[in-house]
């Protein structure tokens, strides 16, 4: 009995420890403790709420603290809605402070917006006291007279609170920079001018305002280096020498082919005419002895015929003819007699 009585009396001094536990965890007595020795008023029936709430305390309250602590006039109702709409309630109370001390007009409404806009408010008050410098990347440009620069800036910004909702980033900054630096450069006449006057890229782009519309303010744009790079006009005009003489021979290719297939035409008609003629001589015999046979011709007739032939055929001889003879008709060689 004895045994039993002493279990039962451990276990509720368990059971007691465990409950003081949970109550000091639902009711942050410490945490309480620090925002009334720190001038911020917080009821210990409001922390236990913000815990029924699922908030955690230590992550409103403290930022509470040191906004109260700083002299901001802060409510923890403000930053516990903050918390709840899954901003960074920390952030926002050390940009409030920075803000203050560098008499920057900023709201805790403005803040908390920049914050759920996913920017980080407290680095955005920083690089408005203290702007930053951001570095472009090479860009390559052509002057007019073919020759490419290189060239690489130094961007100085300052940020714009009232931009910062809704103002374009560092992104367009640089986009808008390096296109600047392109038609500078493609508007001189000359690389050596360039040269020798790099400033001028700098002040032609910062007067064309390329911070409109954007979150920062361009305070200024340094040229940092500028380097030669290849003879590109020159380059262009091999290319297009180049294009120029494969079509050419493209062309002349075409007008030879179309010469060839010409001669073969020609040679095809003189060959067909050659066959033709070869086809009527065969017809002479023929006709002499259909002639023959109907009396239409006779032996004195056909005598002269052959005379004429053969005269012919010395005349060309003698000529020098590059037919050679004909060849002979009826009735033996040419030349012959009767």
């Amino acid at each position: 009995m004895d045994e039993f009585a002493a279990g039962v009396t451990i276990f509720s001094l368990f059971g007691f420890i465990f409950l003081i536990l949970v109550l000091l965890w639902i009711v942050p007595v410490r945490l309480w403790i620090e925002a009334i020795s720190a001038g911020a008023r917080v009821g210990i029936g409001y922390l236990v709420g913000m815990r029924l709430r699922k908030v955690n305390p230590p992550a409103v309250v403290r930022p509470l603290i040191w906004a109260t602590k700083a002299g901001l006039s802060v409510s923890v109702g403000d930053l516990e809605a903050h918390y709840l709409a899954g901003g960074r309630v920390d952030r926002v109370v050390r940009a409030l402070i920075s803000a203050d001390k560098a008499n920057i007009d900023l709201s805790f409404q403005q803040a908390a917006a920049i914050d759920l806009a996913g920017r980080d408010v407290f680095e955005a008050v920083q690089v408005s006291v203290n702007p930053k410098v951001i570095t472009t990347p090479r860009v390559a440009a052509m002057a007019r007279d073919g020759i490419q620069l290189i060239a690489m800036a130094r961007v100085t910004v300052r940020a714009n609170i009232n931009r910062l909702v809704g103002g374009a980033g560092e992104e367009t900054i640089l986009a808008r920079v390096g296109e600047g630096i392109v038609s500078s450069i493609g508007s001189s006449d000359s690389h050596k001018a360039v040269l020798e006057n790099p400033d001028s890229i700098s002040k032609t782009v910062l007067s064309r305002g390329l911070d409109s519309g954007t979150a920062f303010e361009i305070l200024s744009i340094d040229i940092a280096d500028v380097d030669v790079g290849k003879n590109i006009g020159a380059e262009l005009q091999t290319d297009q020498a180049e294009a120029d003489k494969r079509v050419a021979q493209a062309r002349a290719e075409e007008r030879r082919a179309m010469a060839v297939a010409l001669e073969q035409e020609n040679r095809a008609k003189v060959q067909e005419m050659r066959a033709r003629l070869v086809e009527a001589e065969a017809q002479v015999p023929l006709a002499i002895a259909e002639a023959f046979k109907e009396g239409n011709l006779g032996v004195m007739d056909y005598m002269r015929y052959r005379n004429i032939q053969s005269d012919t055929s010395m005349r060309s001889s003698i000529a020098g003819s590059d037919d050679g003879p004909q060849s002979p008709g009826p009735g033996g060689p040419r030349g012959s007699g009767s």
